[in-house]
C-alpha cells in the first residue's frame, strides 16, 4: 500500500474508533487528530471536513462488509450454506471491525444535523447505494432458498430487515474480552449465523435442531 494510503487509512482507524465512542455530533477533527497523534493538518490534506471524513469512514464500512459477503453470496452450494456462511462472516466483521460497523450502525441522516453541500449530497447517495447492494445479496440467496424449498415461504425484502438487525447489533453489544482468541469470535459468530439460518428454515426440519439443542444441552 503507497504511504499516502497508508496515511488515509490510518486516519480512517482514528476516526472511527473516535466517532463510535463520541458520536458524530460530539466528535472534533482535534480530538481526531490527537486520537492519530497528528495535526489537523494532516486530516484536512485528505478530508475536507469532520462530515466527509465520517462519510468515509461510512464508505469504508460498507467496503469492508461488501467484500465479504460478496464472494460468498456468489459461492456454489446451497442458499442455505450461502446464508449461514454470509451470516457468519458478516458477524465475525462486526467483532474484529468494530469501530467501522458501529459507526455504520449509527445511521448517516441521523448523526448530521448540519446542512450538506451538493458534493456530501452525491457521496451520500453513493454510500446508500452501498448499502442497497450489499442487501440485494441477502434478498437474492433468501430468495433462492425459498424458490428450492430450503427456506420457508418469505418475502425476502421483509425478512431481510430482522435479519440485518440480529447481525448488525453485534456491533452494539459486543465487547472483546481480555484474553479473548480469535477462535472464540469465530465460535460466537458462528453461534449467531446459526440463530440466523434457523428462522428461515421450515417448520418441520426446526423443530429437529430445536429438539437437537435440547438433547445436547441434556
Amino acid at each position: 500500500m503507497a504511504p499516502v494510503e497508508d496515511k488515509r487509512l490510518a486516519i480512517l482507524d482514528a476516526a472511527a474508533s473516535v466517532f463510535m465512542r463520541l458520536g458524530f455530533a460530539a466528535t472534533s477533527l482535534d480530538d481526531i487528530s490527537e486520537a492519530l497523534g497528528a495535526t489537523k493538518g494532516t486530516l484536512y490534506y485528505h478530508f475536507r471536513s469532520k462530515t466527509s471524513l465520517f462519510f468515509a469512514v461510512q464508505r469504508r464500512a460498507m467496503e469492508l462488509l461488501q467484500a465479504a459477503i460478496e464472494p460468498l453470496a456468489h459461492s456454489d452450494g446451497n442458499a442455505r450454506d450461502r446464508l449461514e456462511s454470509m451470516a457468519f462472516a458478516h458477524s465475525k466483521l462486526m467483532m474484529e471491525d468494530i469501530g467501522y460497523l458501529r459507526v455504520a450502525g449509527q445511521g448517516l441522516e441521523l448523526h448530521l444535523s448540519v446542512r450538506t453541500s451538493q458534493a456530501e449530497r452525491i457521496e451520500l447517495d453513493a454510500i446508500t447505494e452501498l448499502r442497497d447492494a450489499h442487501e440485494r445479496l441477502y434478498i437474492e440467496v433468501i430468495a433462492d432458498g425459498v424458490a428450492r424449498g430450503e427456506f420457508r415461504d418469505v418475502d425476502p425484502r421483509i425478512v431481510v430487515k430482522p435479519l440485518f438487525g440480529a447481525l448488525n447489533w453485534t456491533s452494539r453489544w459486543y465487547q472483546p474480552r481480555d484474553n479473548e482468541t480469535a477462535q472464540d469470535r469465530a465460535a460466537l459468530a458462528g453461534e449467531i449465523a446459526r440463530f440466523a439460518v434457523h428462522a428461515f428454515l421450515p417448520a418441520v426440519e426446526s423443530d429437529v435442531l430445536i429438539a437437537h439443542s435440547e438433547v445436547s444441552r441434556a
